[in-house]
């Protein structure tokens, strides 16, 4: 477990010096989204306030016992771990994952709307650090139907030993040429979660993490160059296209928010069952249409450490691939 167990909130908040490993500006803005590297592993044992796995999965409505587990197999040198699916079946998938994370992590709270689900887990002893905590969910549009493909959002907030925190996980419209829709959706949902107890979630957060499946493509290029340079291991060149960084660029989403490099392959639309990008008539252009993307208040005293950001493509029982980060926290340090 990380240092959450002794780093309580007077402790780290007392300890605010100037340095940042995840420079943010006296403003707490900058022109869109900012792309940022990957760090050095994550010191989970030793200088770690608090480490944070988070997994995006669309699911397409399919029900894989043996893909689900496969998002809380791996290494699980974290505190919690936050799991937001869009299109999920109304088969128990938290059934599944409590019973994968038993032996380390519990579930400490879950919030769903139709086909968009989140859920936390925590490790064992986790309850103890909980000071607070409240759901909400926001709907911008979609249809109930046999599987209730919502569009929108559900969120969390957490005050965990004494870190504020929001999640907020999300499906918003689909199709290329929907991007305004799409930014006025974001904007409908960041004005009206939480906003029943009186407060911005933003203001009350020291760090705000959005993940989901956020539909936005890639644009100005069509189908076959796009997977050419994706098969030749050149998918950074498509950056440019990818119309959320735009939007973002433009100020209509995101602003002041920071995201891992986009390495892996685009995680949208392959094929059921494979790792084949779509081969039905319509071809569709890969596309990056799911992510995780975070903003910490800059006068919290904490910074973020971004040690991961991947696809699982081993994952392939719906058309997306699951995004997966691992986010650690840290008392800003002078000698950082």
């Amino acid at each position: 477990m990380g240092n959450c167990s002794c780093l309580t909130l007077p402790t780290w908040r007392s300890q605010l010096q100037s340095n940042s490993l995840v420079s943010i500006d006296e403003g707490g803005t900058h022109d869109g989204i900012k792309t940022i590297p990957i760090q050095k592993a994550c010191e989970f044992t030793t200088n770690s306030v608090l480490c944070v796995c988070i997994i995006t999965w669309n699911m397409n409505g399919k029900m894989s016992v043996e893909d689900i587990t496969k998002l809380g197999r791996s290494n699980r040198k974290f505190d919690l771990l936050v799991v937001g699916l869009q299109e999920a079946p109304k088969c128990d998938v938290s059934q599944v994952l409590q019973e994968t994370m038993a032996d380390t992590h519990i579930l400490l709270g879950q919030k769903s709307m139709q086909s968009l689900q989140m859920l936390i887990f925590g490790s064992k002893s986790s309850e103890n650090h909980i000071r607070e905590m409240k759901v909400d969910k926001q709907a911008v549009g979609g249809f109930g139907g046999m599987i209730g493909r919502k569009k929108g959002a559900v969120a969390m907030y957490i005050n965990f030993s004494g870190i504020r925190m929001v999640f907020v996980s999300c499906h918003l419209a689909a199709h290329e040429h929907k991007v305004e829709k799409r930014n006025s959706e974001f904007q409908r949902i960041s004005q009206s979660l939480f906003s029943k107890y009186g407060i911005p979630y933003a203001q009350s957060a020291d760090i705000t993490v959005w993940l989901g499946d956020l539909n936005y493509r890639l644009e100005g290029i069509s189908s076959i160059p796009a997977r050419k340079m994706i098969e030749e291991n050149r998918q950074s060149k498509l950056r440019g296209k990818d119309q959320l960084l735009q939007e973002a660029k433009k100020g209509e989403v995101f602003n002041g928010y920071y995201e891992g490099t986009l390495t892996f392959k685009p995680t949208y639309k392959y094929d059921v069952g494979s790792s084949i990008y779509d081969t039905s008539h319509k071809i569709r252009v890969p596309s990056w249409t799911d992510r995780i993307l975070f903003k910490v208040d800059h006068s919290s005293g904490l910074d973020a450490v971004l040690s991961s950001y991947e696809s699982l493509d081993c994952v392939r029982s719906s058309d997306h691939k699951p995004v997966k980060a691992h986010l650690c926290l840290k008392v800003r340090s002078g000698d950082d």
